[in-house]
């Protein structure tokens, strides 16, 4: 069969041409046509087999018909992240050009104002995430009575990032009479639940077994140590060894272990870039750009790139962390081998992974062989010993013996002065007050006058400065107090001023 068989209009027909496309996948073949009688349908197909095209290319069809308005958008589309958002309004682009429509993309990351011109103008096609989606509306800038088609894609997806009860409120929102098409890769019985909900009388179009795996990928199981620089001397293994390499995606489970293991390969001269959820839009666009540019050959990444990411060329997949969830693993491997090419996926799994294994053996059906592989080199493991230890280190006896005696020795050269002024001053004899005052020394001024009273001696503290600034060798001829001169008032008695 070939597109001209599907009834799509002549100008999305040259546009399908003109992208180099000659005869649809199955899930196009069978949805398209339903799409077009405006029927509800419910897709369900693995990833990479053209779900984005089974509903982009009608609705352009069904678009030329008809004007937007400003607020009012005509088409509603839901993706679970900005990267599907941006790849749908990619495709819109693509197949879109002999026509004259108004693309909105609605996501997080990105400047209200500009969002918001483009729904002033009218949309034909808006594409959004939820929150985003519902912030606008709130603000009273989206009025949703003019939907006539409604896109939810990825619907599992959407349930493990929690959007269910924003789809919920949107799908209120919007006319009961639209039309509602219903795209996943997996349909657990939540999600079936909630597309009858959704749903009129759908058309279910299915093309391969729920959660099954592409046959053109072959997946290997790779056991690895617990410890992380061991693993990552393993990866880099899987790597080098890996002669029809064009490139590759690495999956981890956790944010961190993306920035970490991202500056492990990029120290070792490795081609990478990283992409994860707390990325700002910009810095994603541009790594996701390098990406499939050719420009970077291996992206680290968390499950935020494991959904409908469309780069054609990727060869290998490499989960560094197994899925806890069997169905992200789907997911992840169908990044690689797309549109019938060859794809290799490898699954790194320690011994506390097997019941994650298990899970995927079960749902997918398929039987995962184990290989070995050899570490890459040592170099994790060099670095791992030159980490400063955190345990205290014992000193050696004879170093405690050493150290005793020093400060024993150091101890007595202490006290023996102590004692020796101790034992002087009681053997000396005892003086009285007047032959101590015999002994001090006079000045003049004190065998010339009488002295006035004088004020206690200051405390050491206070007069230490003034004590260093000379020398005890300095003649202080420099009168004190009063000198030879009282006052008179001084001399007067004071008996009878009572």
């Amino acid at each position: 069969m070939t597109f001209t068989e599907l009834g799509l209009s002549p100008k999305v027909l040259a546009a399908v041409d003109a992208a180099g496309y000659s005869s649809p996948t199955p899930i196009q073949e069978q949805a398209i046509p339903h799409v077009l009688q405006r029927r509800d349908v419910m897709g369900i197909a693995q990833t990479g087999t053209g779900k984005t095209a089974a509903f982009v290319l009608p609705m352009i069809s069904m678009s030329e018909k008809g004007r937007a308005r400003a607020r009012m958008p005509r088409t509603l589309i839901l993706e679970p992240t900005r990267e599907l958002a941006a790849q749908v309004e990619e495709n819109f682009i693509k197949y879109s050009i002999n026509h004259k429509l108004n693309v909105a993309l609605l996501i997080g990351g990105v400047s209200f104002e500009d969002q918001m011109r483009k729904l002033d103008r009218g949309a034909d096609v808006l594409i959004a995430t939820p929150g985003r989606l519902l912030d606008l509306f709130e603000r009273g800038r989206i009025l949703m009575n003019g939907v006539e088609i409604l896109v939810i894609d990825e619907a599992d997806r959407m349930l493990d990032m929690g959007f269910i009860p924003d789809i919920e409120r949107i799908v209120k929102m919007v006319p009961f009479t639209r039309q509602t098409l219903f795209f996943s890769a997996t349909m657990p019985p939540i999600i079936e639940k909630l597309a009858d909900q959704f749903l009129q009388n759908p058309v279910q179009v299915a093309v391969a077994a729920a959660a099954s795996t592409s046959e053109t990928i072959e997946q290997k199981l790779v056991r690895v140590p617990r410890k992380d620089f061991e693993k990552r001397a393993v990866l880099r293994g899987l790597i080098d060894g890996a002669d029809n390499l064009n490139n590759g995606i690495i999956f981890c489970n956790r944010k961190r272990d993306v920035a970490t293991l991202y500056n492990s390969l990029q120290k070792r001269d490795y081609s990478v870039g990283s992409l994860h959820g707390d990325m700002d839009q910009t810095s994603r666009t541009k790594t996701l750009t390098g990406f499939r540019d050719g420009d970077i050959k291996l992206l680290v990444a968390s499950d935020v790139a494991a959904r409908g990411l469309d780069i054609p060329d990727v060869s290998h997949v490499f989960n560094y962390d197994v899925p806890t969830h069997a169905e992200d693993y789907v997911h992840r491997i169908g990044r690689c081998g797309r549109a019938g090419r060859e794809g290799w996926a490898f699954t790194m799994a320690t011994n506390a992974d097997d019941k994650y294994v298990k899970a995927i053996t079960d749902l997918t059906g398929d039987h995962i062989e184990w290989t070995a592989a050899e570490s890459s080199s040592s170099g994790d493991a060099a670095e791992e010993r030159k980490k400063p230890s955190r345990r205290r280190t014992k000193k050696a006896p004879d170093a405690v013996e050493t150290s005793n005696e020093s400060n024993e020795t150091a101890a007595r050269n202490t006290r023996r002065p102590r004692a020796a002024r101790q034992t002087e001053e009681e053997s000396a004899p005892v003086m009285s007050a007047q032959e101590r005052a015999a002994k001090l020394p006079t000045s003049p001024s004190s065998t010339s006058s009488p002295s006035p009273k004088t004020s206690p001696p200051k405390s050491d503290d206070k007069n230490k400065s003034r004590r260093n600034k000379k020398s005890d060798n300095d003649d202080d001829s420099t009168p004190r107090g009063l000198g030879d001169h009282v006052p008179a008032f001084l001399l007067q008695s004071t008996r009878g001023l009572g």
